[in-house]
């Protein structure tokens, strides 16, 4: 029989609830570093983002497993009712590694937004978050993004209605950014330059990156409109020339 330690790895790749439940069952400990990493932070760390990400993290939870940040529970739990047990979590500054978008020195809803955690997201707006809140900026000027800058071109445009909902509460689409760090410490990491949204948006057709184009242009659509832009037709999505390589 495979490790159940390995097991458990490999249940976290696509958020297999039941696979990760077996491999719990199996003897892996949620308490312990695997491969010198705890088994929350594999989960969170890695790329996936899906709803069943909070169900994985209950039985983590339910084994003992902690976070680094405990305050960040019902933010990662798409919890809004532990959300609004504690109204001053919109205050919290935290740090994650982030397979995407940095989340350095961030507030609770950039981590919402990273996520995809729409209830989440709407329970901090609801409590008074700042929805241009701005991370923190590290020593070469990178960062100090908003929380709208995770969701303009998410893992399987997952964050879409978090861009709407943070729209619609007042997020600025003009935020200037001397750069932001992307994927850092992965084999993916890039560092994008002079970005606001709307070309953040537009940096999920890097190859690294590998959004879909049709999501990538309708979240432009949406952040021009929100800007009282006009947004010319675009007779070439997806692109022929490289539909046709």
């Amino acid at each position: 029989m495979s490790d159940p330690n390995e097991q458990l790895l490999s249940a976290f790749d696509g958020h297999d609830v039941d696979a990760v439940r077996a491999a719990l069952d199996a003897g892996a400990d949620a308490t312990q570093p695997i491969r010198g990493k705890l088994p929350v932070n594999w989960l969170l760390e890695e790329y996936h983002r899906t709803d069943r990400l909070p169900e994985c993290l209950q039985l983590l939870f339910d084994r003992g497993a902690v976070l680094d940040d405990g305050i960040l529970r019902p933010v990662l739990l798409n919890d809004a009712d532990g959300i609004k047990r504690t109204p001053t979590i919109v205050e919290h500054r935290t740090s994650l590694r982030s397979a995407f978008t940095s989340l350095e020195d961030v507030t609770p809803l950039h981590v919402a937004a990273e996520y995809g955690n729409f209830e989440a997201a709407k329970a901090l707006v609801e409590l008074g978050a700042d929805v241009n809140a701005r991370a923190g900026v590290n020593e070469f000027g990178l960062n100090g993004h908003t929380p709208i800058f995770h969701t303009v071109n998410s893992n399987r445009n997952r964050s879409a209605p978090i861009m709407d909902l943070l729209l619609d509460a007042g997020a600025r689409c003009d935020t200037q950014l001397e750069g932001i760090e992307w994927g850092k410490g992965y084999e993916w990491e890039t560092v994008f330059f002079d970005v606001t949204p709307i070309s953040y948006a537009q940096m999920g057709l890097m190859p690294q990156v590998h959004r879909s184009e049709a999501d990538i242009y309708s979240n432009i659509e949406r952040l021009m409109n929100a800007s009282n832009r006009k947004m010319p037709g675009l007779r070439n999505v997806p692109n022929r020339y490289i539909a046709r390589g």
